[in-house]
């Protein structure tokens, strides 16, 4: 034998709303949860990373710059100070202008041969 069942027509097309609703909240989107930080995006991270990478680059230059003016600075008082490297300098001087001297003076010359010819 069937069993009964109980409840009329109305009461089916509510049952069958019902299922139909229940079923169209499974598809809807549920709240997400969302973490307790703040959290960065990759184009956020990627141009601190950046900003970090010129830094230290900039750091690294300017610390290079400093120790290349204090090695000119002290081969320059180093230099100063030796006075046979200044006794040579002068003499390195001074034979540079002979030779330029006498290389003007052979030019007179062969100018002066040139013209007798």
């Amino acid at each position: 034998m069937r069993e009964m069942k109980i409840g009329g027509f109305s009461e089916r097309l509510e049952a069958q709303a019902a299922a139909r609703k229940a079923l169209l909240e499974k598809f809807k989107p549920k709240p997400t949860v969302r973490a307790e930080g703040q959290f960065e995006t990759r184009a956020q991270r990627k141009a601190r990373e950046l900003e970090e990478v010129r830094a230290k680059r900039a750091a690294e230059k300017e610390a290079a710059r400093i120790a290349a003016e204090e090695a000119e600075q002290a081969r320059q008082e180093a230099m100063a100070n030796d006075e046979e490297l200044q006794l040579q300098l002068k003499r390195d001087e001074r034979k540079a202008r002979k030779a330029q001297a006498k290389a003007e003076a052979r030019a007179k010359r062969e100018a002066k041969a040139a013209q007798r010819r």
